[in-house]
């Protein structure tokens, strides 16, 4: 091997120089985004019933497209919403599965059954992704202009601009009116005249037309012969001629005596503000793999590049590149200061600014190739891949300190020898081959297990791993190979002599190190039993205290805040409320901007008139309050201030991951049962309970009621007196109350709507219904009050329902306390009620999400081990050592709880994580220790305490490096820097004490273990011996 290498040195440089010049080409063409992409296994599908009751509704269309949804292969769970005129099906998939065919099969089931359904029913089908959220909200503001404008600027002109722009998925348009043609007519002229409204939507239709009558061939050219009766303006409506059905004898005459005709905007039940004044929002989504950074510029690019109106002020209301940004500069900033201190420490116990360069030089080399690999597998620069960079930077390190430092030694040696030539540094390398494969396999085998985990955690988790992977075999590779052809060829005596100065601050730890270990190895099992029954003892209790969540909270500088009016409240109510949270909003100095929608969501989605979302922008200013503390302020000052609005806040990421995988709550009490007033009942008892635990907010029921509605019940035998058909009442009514679209003309680029409808004060109150007329089948008119009676029924209740089952859902948010915790305290509550046996109580929302993944890291956890067990029984062969190594480990464990408990991080998915990884590093650090031991001597104090001496400057320069690199995440320094600080905590901690037990204890358990197992470690192998072999 050293003959190779000397031979293929050149080779080996070029190589690195290729492959470092290839990662760097791989590192601009990565895609940056917030999160990993991740299948979600969701489908969402949105039926349209136009106007029915819930029952109804829930009867006719929801049961039986629940019952044909069913029966697609690979749902595990089926839920459903039902409500006036519209449901949500949401179907859960396993993860893994095909999620293009699921939904394929999900429109091809309903397809089926739709003949069935009754006629209007319409539907769409959409996978659950992050694409449904803008990564780029922009609000059109005027003072000139009003909604109608606003919104055709932003229809004509910006969405076809910027639909065009690459990694746009789609670009929505929300709020002002499009603009109508509304011919309002006035019922005395037209009763005047023998005619009814349904008269004039008829004559409407008739008059605007164009048909393709044939084709005619003449001298040689083919024509195309069309009738045109098209309607171009207001003037052409007017003179639209209207003839009293088909009554013999009946008059004509023009549309414009009966009815006055203008432009107006249509009518709508949704308002969009910015910062307070009426606006139009322009919402642009990004394709699943598009760059965010890359995607906000160039719309930026595109925006300054039209030319829009003078008045109009274009401002963003969201921009998710910020937040992904500032969290990759985070972690960036994190690499380069852990990298810095990583230096000092090398520099610290070898004095030699040689080392420190070769160091330099290779920490960007393997992160080059791990760009490259990150490439190759079509992921991206996102929060968890930099933080595999950011985590991988200690461990890289720790390798380049690993073999330098066994370099540096050899030179050492010959220094003191006084030998006249410098050893050869290729072989003294080759003798840390072993130790050092080993090592690093003992990090790498931890992440194996996530390849098998599925869901939030693994499809976050699994990017990590295979960043930290490619970077730890690159490192390897270059340390094994590259450095110590560098070494060879710069290092010099001199370095040793440097490194002898070192001696001056290592030597007092070492020699305080060797009487220490002399104590213990006098009373082996004293010392072994009382450090294990301390960390146990301290670990157990940090346990037991130690608070628990779900994933880690991210400041995103931004938040939701959801609210719901009374049910049925008017928009113009509704409005009013909103008007003072908004005053709420603008008095809280850390907010800079914030958008509002009533009746319609931020995704797009259509909502209630009394419900919608505000987004709240906060300012980027280091000093400003936590987010948490911003969100309890303002969602405490709305509860007292504006009384009878629901709220609910959340930062948008976070709660979209839940919105995705189920429910966005971190709290949600799922009551089954047949009885509806029953269910009710407990649902309220539930509720009431969960309002009184201390930390648990914005309790919210699934008993959502819908608005009150006017029902027109027609008498038929009435009817039928009077000559009326019932079949058409509600047509010529519809077109009275809320109006009809007759017809369209065409405006420039767009279609116009003409609205045929009566004047406002006609339809303004419920009791001028009566007053209304239809036509009889001889042409008479006749009041709607003769043939029908007219009252207000209660609003009813949306119907939920889980896999076919009827239940109601109790919500709820957590303010300054754990999800652990105050699970423990919602299921005791819950119980203390006493519900009825027919009541069936389970719990979902994000608490069911931490408890699988809760079990599928514990999974990995144990796998971690017994990977390295296996690890290092191929190692060594030796029992001792490999129970020794576990049971320091295990011993380690601990600390980590105590780590978490003292810093007040809770424990998650993050923070398990980097419990596992603990594992790694610490059978690394074993590793090197156990390798120093010589093959064939008898395993004793002596020979355990000069190991500890040899590798003890090694094991604390890993250590050590290994703290410092992660340090900056752990103080979670920046934005989006949250998600990755409980996984550097758990690892700091682990580590911090780690180290020392590995110094100490491990060699501790190996002297008892040995001489309980027979006395020597006769099955060590050779290490010079294997490699020779092979």
């Amino acid at each position: 091997m050293r003959e190779l290498l000397q031979r293929h040195r050149r080779s080996i440089w070029l190589s690195v120089f290729l492959i470092s010049l290839a990662g760097l080409a791989a590192a601009t063409q990565l895609p940056v985004t917030l999160f990993p992409h991740i299948d979600y296994p969701r489908v969402v599908v949105s039926i349209d019933a136009g106007e029915r009751d819930a029952q109804q509704m829930e009867a006719d269309i929801t049961r039986p497209a629940e019952i044909a949804l069913r029966e697609i292969p690979g749902v595990t769970q089926i839920r459903s919403t039902t409500s006036r005129g519209s449901a949500e099906v949401a179907l859960s998939f396993a993860w893994g599965d095909d999620m293009v065919a699921a939904t394929n099969a999900t429109q091809g089931a309903l397809a089926t059954i739709l003949p069935d359904l009754p006629t209007g029913t319409r539907f769409s089908v959409r996978r659950s992704d992050p694409t449904i959220f803008p990564v780029l909200g922009i609000s059109l503001t005027s003072n000139k202009r009003d909604g109608v404008a606003l919104q055709q600027l932003a229809q004509l002109k910006l969405r076809p601009l910027l639909s065009t722009v690459s990694g746009v998925a789609g670009v929505d348009v929300l709020g002002g009116s499009p603009q109508e043609v509304v011919v309002e007519v006035d019922p005395g002229k037209m009763q005047a005249v023998g005619l009814t409204i349904t008269d004039v939507t008829a004559a409407l239709t008739a008059a605007n037309s164009v048909a393709a009558v044939g084709k005619i061939e003449d001298r040689h050219r083919l024509y195309l012969a069309l009738v045109e009766d098209r309607l171009t303006s207001e003037a052409d409506i007017a003179a639209v001629p209207v003839k009293a059905g088909s009554t013999p004898g009946a008059g004509v005459t023009s549309l414009g005596q009966i009815a006055t005709i203008r432009r107006a905007p249509a009518p709508a039940w949704t308002k969009v503000t910015s910062n307070g004044t009426n606006a139009v929002l322009v919402n642009i989504r990004q394709t699943p793999t598009a760059d965010a950074v890359a995607l906000v510029k160039d719309v930026e690019a595109r925006l300054k590049s039209v030319s829009l109106p003078s008045d109009v002020k274009v401002s963003n209301f969201y921009d998710q590149s910020e937040l992904v940004t500032g969290a990759a500069n985070s972690v960036r900033d994190a690499i380069l200061l852990g990298a810095l201190l990583a230096g000092v420490v090398l520099f610290l116990f070898l004095r030699s600014w040689r080392l420190m360069v070769i160091t330099a030089a290779l920490l960007p080399a393997v992160l080059a190739a791990a760009c490259l690999a990150l490439l190759s597998f079509k992921m991206s620069f996102n929060m968890m891949t930099l933080g595999g960079m950011a985590a991988a930077v200690g461990l890289v390190v720790d390798d380049a300190v690993v073999m330098l430092e066994h370099l540096m030694r050899r030179l050492q040696e010959a220094d003191h020898d006084h030998q006249s030539e410098r050893p050869s540094m290729l072989a003294a390398a080759r003798e840390m081959a072993r130790p050092l494969f080993g090592s690093t396999a003992a990090t790498i085998v931890v992440f194996v297990p996530l390849a098998f985990i599925t869901g939030v955690t693994g499809g976050f988790f699994k990017a990590l791993a295979v960043t930290m992977v490619a970077a730890l075999a690159v490192s390897l590779l270059y340390a094994r190979f590259v450095l110590p052809i560098i070494a060879d060829g710069w290092l010099t005596l001199k370095d040793a002599e440097a490194a002898d100065k070192a001696e001056k601050f290592t030597g007092p730890i070492v020699n305080r190190y060797g009487r220490m270990t002399e104590r213990v190895f006098a009373r082996p099992g004293l010392a072994a039993g009382v450090v294990a029954l301390v960390l146990v003892v301290l670990g157990g209790f940090a346990w037991t205290n130690l608070q628990s969540g779900f994933m880690p909270v991210m400041d995103e500088g931004g938040f939701i805040l959801d609210y719901k009016a009374k049910s049925g409240a008017a928009l113009s109510d509704t409005d009013l409320l909103l008007r003072r949270v908004e005053k709420i909003i603008r008095e809280t100095p850390e907010v800079t901007s914030y958008s509002r929608r009533t009746g319609v969501q931020l995704g797009g989605g259509l909502t209630e008139a009394d419900e919608g979302d505000f987004f709240i922008r906060l300012n980027n200013d280091g000093n400003r309050r936590d987010i948490e503390e911003v969100m309890a302020e303002v969602r405490q000052k709305v509860q007292e201030q504006v009384p009878g609005l629901e709220i609910e806040t959340a930062q948008l990421m976070e709660d979209l991951i839940g919105d995705l995988t189920a429910v966005p709550q971190p709290i949600e009490v799922k009551l089954f049962g047949d009885n509806p007033d029953e269910l009710s009942a407990s649902t309220e008892k539930v509720v009431g309970a969960l309002e009184k635990i201390q930390g648990v907010v914005e309790v919210a029921s699934g008993l959502r009621v819908a608005g009150d509605a006017i029902i027109i019940k027609v008498d038929r035998a009435a009817a039928a007196l009077a000559g009326v058909d019932p079949d058409v009442v509600s047509k010529q009514i519809e077109t009275q109350t809320g109006g009809t679209i007759a017809t369209q003309i065409l405006a420039g680029e767009q279609v116009v709507d003409v609205r045929v409808t009566v004047p406002q004060d006609l339809r303004r109150r419920a009791d001028s219904l009566g007053a209304m007329t239809v036509r009889a089948t001889d042409g008479r008119t006749v009041a709607l009050r003769q043939i029908a009676s007219i009252s207000i029924a209660a609003g009813q209740p949306q119907i939920t329902r889980e896999d076919l089952a009827p239940f109601i859902p109790v919500t709820a948010r957590l303010e300054g306390k754990d999800l652990g915790s105050a699970m423990n305290e919602v299921q005791a509550a819950v119980k203390a009620l006493n519900l009825p046996s027919s009541v069936r109580v389970d719990y979902g929302g994000l608490y069911q999400q931490q408890k699988q993944s809760f079990r599928d890291l514990a999974t990995v956890f144990v796998a971690a081990l017994l990977l390295s067990m296996l690890l290092l029984t191929l190692l060594f062969e030796n029992w001792a050592f490999t129970a020794a190594v576990i049971g320091t480990v295990m011993l380690s464990t601990t600390a980590v709880f105590m780590g978490l408990w003292v810093t007040g991080t809770e424990l998650d998915i993050s923070a398990l994580m980097g419990l596992t990884m603990v594992v790694g590093m610490l059978t690394e650090l074993a590793i090197f220790y156990l390798a120093e031991l010589e093959p064939g001597r008898p395993i004793d104090g002596p020979s355990l305490l000069e190991a500890g001496k040899a590798r003890l400057r090694p094991i604390l320069m890993s250590a050590l490096i290994a703290i410092l690199t992660l340090a900056p995440l752990a103080l979670g320094l920046g934005r989006g820097s949250g998600l990755q600080r409980p996984l550097a905590t758990a690892i700091i901690f682990g580590l911090a004490v780690g180290a020392p037990l590995v110094l100490t204890i491990l060699p501790t358990l190996v002297l008892l273990l040995t001489k309980w197992l027979g006395g020597k470690a006769k099955d060590q192998p050779d290490p010079q011996a294997e490699l020779a072999t092979a």
